[in-house]
Protein backbone atom coordinates (compact mmCIF):
# COMPACT_ATOMS: atom_id res chain seq x y z
CA UNK A 1 0.00 0.00 0.00
CA UNK A 2 1.18 3.40 -1.26
CA UNK A 3 2.29 5.46 2.02
CA UNK A 4 -0.29 8.38 2.15
CA UNK A 5 0.72 12.03 2.93
CA UNK A 6 -0.97 12.64 6.55
CA UNK A 7 -1.27 9.00 7.05
CA UNK A 8 0.21 7.62 10.26
CA UNK A 9 1.37 4.14 10.00
CA UNK A 10 0.78 1.61 12.78
CA UNK A 11 2.34 -1.73 13.64
CA UNK A 12 1.08 -4.36 15.51
CA UNK A 13 2.73 -6.70 17.89
CA UNK A 14 0.40 -8.78 19.57
CA UNK A 15 0.74 -12.62 20.11
CA UNK A 16 -2.87 -13.34 20.81
CA UNK A 17 -4.80 -14.30 18.01
CA UNK A 18 -7.79 -12.82 18.51
CA UNK A 19 -6.54 -9.79 20.16
CA UNK A 20 -4.27 -9.20 17.33
CA UNK A 21 -7.21 -9.67 14.90
CA UNK A 22 -9.47 -7.16 16.83
CA UNK A 23 -6.27 -4.48 16.45
CA UNK A 24 -5.75 -4.80 13.19
CA UNK A 25 -9.86 -4.47 12.15
CA UNK A 26 -9.36 -1.82 14.38
CA UNK A 27 -6.28 -0.13 12.76
CA UNK A 28 -7.18 -0.84 9.39
CA UNK A 29 -10.93 0.64 9.13
CA UNK A 30 -9.27 4.02 9.88
CA UNK A 31 -9.48 6.05 7.08
CA UNK A 32 -5.99 8.26 8.12
CA UNK A 33 -4.36 5.11 10.08
CA UNK A 34 -2.61 2.42 7.53
CA UNK A 35 -1.73 -1.24 8.74
CA UNK A 36 2.09 -1.70 7.66
CA UNK A 37 2.29 -5.09 9.32
CA UNK A 38 0.87 -7.49 12.47
CA UNK A 39 3.01 -9.75 13.67
CA UNK A 40 3.31 -12.14 16.69
CA UNK A 41 6.83 -12.47 17.31
CA UNK A 42 9.89 -10.04 18.61
CA UNK A 43 11.97 -11.83 15.91
CA UNK A 44 9.28 -11.03 12.94
CA UNK A 45 8.82 -7.37 14.62
CA UNK A 46 12.98 -6.73 14.17
CA UNK A 47 12.72 -7.75 10.46
CA UNK A 48 9.26 -5.71 9.29
CA UNK A 49 9.38 -2.66 11.31
CA UNK A 50 12.73 -1.23 10.12
CA UNK A 51 13.36 2.33 10.11
CA UNK A 52 11.22 4.89 8.57
CA UNK A 53 8.49 2.50 7.98
CA UNK A 54 6.20 2.77 10.76
CA UNK A 55 4.96 6.06 13.45
CA UNK A 56 3.56 4.15 15.81
CA UNK A 57 3.90 0.52 16.72
CA UNK A 58 1.21 -1.25 19.23
CA UNK A 59 3.22 -3.63 21.26
CA UNK A 60 2.67 -5.84 23.47
CA UNK A 61 5.00 -6.64 27.07
CA UNK A 62 4.91 -10.18 27.06
CA UNK A 63 5.61 -11.85 23.48
CA UNK A 64 7.00 -15.86 23.16
CA UNK A 65 10.03 -15.23 21.98
CA UNK A 66 10.83 -12.14 24.00
CA UNK A 67 10.21 -9.32 26.31
CA UNK A 68 8.42 -6.22 25.06
CA UNK A 69 9.74 -3.88 26.02
CA UNK A 70 13.77 -4.97 25.19
CA UNK A 71 12.43 -4.87 21.54
CA UNK A 72 10.34 -1.59 21.85
CA UNK A 73 14.04 -0.01 23.33
CA UNK A 74 15.56 -1.92 20.48
CA UNK A 75 13.14 -0.35 17.71
CA UNK A 76 13.27 3.13 19.11
CA UNK A 77 16.99 3.74 19.20
CA UNK A 78 17.09 2.52 15.93
CA UNK A 79 14.70 4.87 14.58
CA UNK A 80 13.88 7.40 17.23
CA UNK A 81 10.68 8.85 15.42
CA UNK A 82 9.18 5.53 16.47
CA UNK A 83 6.41 5.30 19.39
CA UNK A 84 5.33 2.83 21.26
CA UNK A 85 2.03 2.46 23.06
CA UNK A 86 2.41 -0.70 25.76
CA UNK A 87 -0.12 -2.76 26.05
CA UNK A 88 0.03 -5.01 28.85
CA UNK A 89 -2.02 -7.75 30.34
CA UNK A 90 -1.19 -6.94 33.78
CA UNK A 91 -2.18 -3.38 35.95
CA UNK A 92 1.89 -2.79 35.28
CA UNK A 93 2.46 0.65 34.92
CA UNK A 94 5.23 0.80 37.16
CA UNK A 95 6.83 -0.41 33.77
CA UNK A 96 7.11 3.27 32.25
CA UNK A 97 9.70 3.97 35.03
CA UNK A 98 12.40 1.54 33.86
CA UNK A 99 12.64 2.65 30.49
CA UNK A 100 16.21 4.31 29.63
CA UNK A 101 15.91 8.07 29.11
CA UNK A 102 16.80 8.17 25.68
CA UNK A 103 13.50 6.49 24.65
CA UNK A 104 10.94 7.17 27.42
CA UNK A 105 9.26 9.79 26.23
CA UNK A 106 8.41 7.95 23.15
CA UNK A 107 6.17 5.10 24.99
CA UNK A 108 2.38 5.08 25.99
CA UNK A 109 1.24 2.68 28.50
CA UNK A 110 -2.68 0.45 28.22
CA UNK A 111 -4.08 -1.90 29.73
CA UNK A 112 -5.40 -4.78 27.39
CA UNK A 113 -9.19 -3.72 28.99
CA UNK A 114 -8.47 -0.61 28.38
CA UNK A 115 -8.18 -1.20 24.84
CA UNK A 116 -11.75 -3.01 24.30
CA UNK A 117 -12.88 1.09 24.49
CA UNK A 118 -11.43 1.61 20.72
CA UNK A 119 -11.78 5.07 21.25
CA UNK A 120 -9.41 5.17 23.72
CA UNK A 121 -6.51 3.11 21.48
CA UNK A 122 -6.84 5.11 18.71
CA UNK A 123 -6.16 8.28 20.92
CA UNK A 124 -3.25 7.02 22.58
CA UNK A 125 -1.90 6.26 19.08
CA UNK A 126 -2.88 9.95 17.29
CA UNK A 127 -0.73 11.41 21.18
CA UNK A 128 1.58 9.20 20.70
CA UNK A 129 2.50 9.89 16.99
CA UNK A 130 1.84 13.57 17.85
CA UNK A 131 4.91 13.36 20.14
CA UNK A 132 2.74 13.06 23.68
CA UNK A 133 2.35 10.51 25.57
CA UNK A 134 -0.57 8.53 27.12
CA UNK A 135 -1.20 6.45 30.53
CA UNK A 136 -4.32 4.21 31.11
CA UNK A 137 -6.60 6.45 32.55
CA UNK A 138 -8.57 3.55 34.31
CA UNK A 139 -5.52 2.64 36.29
CA UNK A 140 -4.18 6.60 37.15
CA UNK A 141 -7.97 6.89 38.70
CA UNK A 142 -6.69 4.32 41.55
CA UNK A 143 -3.55 6.26 41.62
CA UNK A 144 -3.11 8.33 44.99
CA UNK A 145 -0.11 10.74 45.80
CA UNK A 146 2.76 9.46 48.07
CA UNK A 147 2.72 11.68 51.46
CA UNK A 148 5.77 14.32 51.50
CA UNK A 149 6.00 14.34 47.61
CA UNK A 150 5.69 17.12 44.91
CA UNK A 151 2.63 15.46 43.41
CA UNK A 152 0.95 15.76 47.25
CA UNK A 153 1.86 19.10 47.05
CA UNK A 154 -1.23 19.95 44.33
CA UNK A 155 -4.09 21.01 44.69
CA UNK A 156 -7.84 18.96 43.85
CA UNK A 157 -8.05 20.67 40.84
CA UNK A 158 -4.71 20.40 39.75
CA UNK A 159 -4.12 17.10 40.57
CA UNK A 160 -7.36 16.45 38.46
CA UNK A 161 -5.68 18.52 35.48
CA UNK A 162 -2.47 16.11 36.23
CA UNK A 163 -4.10 12.76 35.75
CA UNK A 164 -6.37 13.63 32.54
CA UNK A 165 -2.76 15.29 31.11
CA UNK A 166 -1.48 12.28 31.71
CA UNK A 167 -4.28 10.21 30.18
CA UNK A 168 -3.46 11.86 26.66
CA UNK A 169 -5.93 14.78 26.65
CA UNK A 170 -5.53 17.96 25.08
CA UNK A 171 -5.86 21.35 26.55
CA UNK A 172 -8.89 21.90 25.00
CA UNK A 173 -10.13 17.76 26.36
CA UNK A 174 -9.31 18.60 29.55
CA UNK A 175 -11.66 21.58 29.83
CA UNK A 176 -14.44 20.07 28.23
CA UNK A 177 -14.05 17.27 31.40
CA UNK A 178 -14.23 20.03 33.85
CA UNK A 179 -16.51 22.52 32.40
CA UNK A 180 -13.79 24.94 32.59
CA UNK A 181 -12.21 27.55 29.89
CA UNK A 182 -9.41 26.24 28.88
CA UNK A 183 -7.34 29.57 29.08
CA UNK A 184 -8.00 28.00 33.15
CA UNK A 185 -6.23 24.53 32.00
CA UNK A 186 -3.32 25.98 31.12
CA UNK A 187 -3.08 28.09 33.86
CA UNK A 188 -3.61 25.02 35.78
CA UNK A 189 -0.81 23.01 33.43
CA UNK A 190 1.47 25.52 34.22
CA UNK A 191 1.40 25.68 37.54
CA UNK A 192 1.62 21.73 37.91
CA UNK A 193 5.00 22.13 35.97
CA UNK A 194 5.98 24.92 38.58
CA UNK A 195 5.16 22.37 41.53
CA UNK A 196 6.78 19.18 40.26
CA UNK A 197 9.33 21.49 38.84
CA UNK A 198 8.91 20.55 35.67
CA UNK A 199 11.09 23.49 33.25
CA UNK A 200 11.31 23.83 29.48
CA UNK A 201 13.83 21.78 27.94
CA UNK A 202 14.06 21.48 24.61
CA UNK A 203 14.58 17.17 24.31
CA UNK A 204 12.09 16.82 26.72
CA UNK A 205 8.00 16.94 26.26
CA UNK A 206 7.08 18.83 29.50
CA UNK A 207 3.92 16.94 29.63
CA UNK A 208 5.49 13.24 29.25
CA UNK A 209 8.23 14.64 32.06
CA UNK A 210 4.54 15.45 34.14
CA UNK A 211 3.50 11.83 33.58
CA UNK A 212 6.33 9.90 34.27
CA UNK A 213 6.94 12.09 37.50
CA UNK A 214 2.69 10.98 38.44
CA UNK A 215 4.05 6.93 38.10
CA UNK A 216 6.71 7.68 40.27
CA UNK A 217 5.15 9.76 43.22
CA UNK A 218 1.72 7.81 43.28
CA UNK A 219 0.74 4.34 44.38
CA UNK A 220 -2.72 2.32 44.65
CA UNK A 221 -5.10 3.81 46.94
Amino acid sequence: MEHGEGTLRVAVVEDHTLFRSMLEHLVADVPDMELVCSVETATEARARITPGSTDVVILDVDLPDGNGIGLGVLLCRADPTLKVVLLSAQDAIDLMLDLPRDVAGSWSYLSKTSTHDSDSLLRAVRVAAAGGSTLDPVLLERMRPRAGSRVAQLTDRQYSVLRLLASGLSNAGIAHELGIAEKSVQNHVNAVYSTLGIDAHPDRNPRVSAALQLIEETGPA
